[in-house]
């Protein structure tokens, strides 16, 4: 199988069985089977899942269970042989950009952290991204904002990953031997797999987490389904099934 019909069975599997629409699958088997009693049961605990995983407060533990701890202020970053920042996806339908595709907000608090380090570190840079889904290369979107909009170097760019393992392979041939210990910049849920792939692929890591999940105070609010709540949640989600299925692959 190669890497593009990888992506497309990954996806097409995380679609049904993650929520929502493993929740719909649920609800439409109970609804279904509503005379029986397992039915009534499947319609209820969908039911139930869905008002947990709408809740800010699950979704908050949720994303404890998988966000890394920040750098630390005194982290040795003289010890840096270099910058590896990575992709959170782009969008399509960017009408108000020149090519008509730019990155998503969640690459953009990638790439804003990237630049900040970059200054103060003086390391080279790597941005890594592919373009799995068609179009332009996240990597190259990455490179063009770093130079044009934060004025920050780009000394190499991986453009052909689809996914975490694939970032860091593909990173893995540009950097070494010479490169090795690297500072790998990615939002904080992200960082855990992506350290386990990259020290499978022969680096030393040290982990720079950014665009942390908010969260809010605990009231009575925190208990009111939200969509940005059920989004958050699915995250933290996918996130652990992606740690599973990295696992399963090495």
């Amino acid at each position: 199988m190669d890497l593009a019909s990888e992506w497309l069975a990954k996806e097409t599997l995380r679609a049904l069985f993650m929520p929502p629409g493993c929740l719909v699958l649920l609800l439409t088997i109970g609804l279904w089977r509503w005379q029986h009693p397992y039915g009534r049961r499947l319609a209820g605990l969908s039911t139930a899942l869905l008002y947990l995983l709408s809740s800010p407060i699950m979704a908050g533990w949720l994303m404890t269970q998988v966000e890394a701890p920040p750098l630390p202020a005194n982290a040795p970053l003289k010890q840096i042989d270099a910058i590896v920042c990575l992709g959170g996806g782009k969008r399509f339908s960017a009408f108000d950009q020149p090519r008509g595709e730019t990155v998503n907000d969640e690459t953009l608090a990638r790439l804003r952290h990237a630049a900040r380090l970059q200054r103060q570190t003086g390391k080279p840079l790597l941005v890594s991204g592919g373009s799995p889904a068609g179009g332009i290369a996240e990597a190259e979107l990455m490179r063009e904002i770093l130079t044009r909009e934060f004025n920050v170097p780009v000394q190499w760019i991986e453009a052909g990953s689809n996914d975490t393992r694939d970032n860091a392979t593909m990173s893995a041939a540009l950097l070494q031997p010479k490169h090795r210990h690297i500072l790998l910049v990615s939002s904080a849920y992200h960082l855990s797999r992506a350290r386990r792939a990259f020290e499978a692929a022969g680096f030393k890591v040290t982990l720079a987490p950014t665009d942390y999940a908010s969260r809010e105070p605990l009231n009575y609010l925190a208990f009111l389904p939200r969509a940005s709540a059920f989004r958050t949640s699915s995250t933290a989600l996918r996130e652990l099934t992606g740690s599973l299925w990295y696992r399963f692959r090495q």
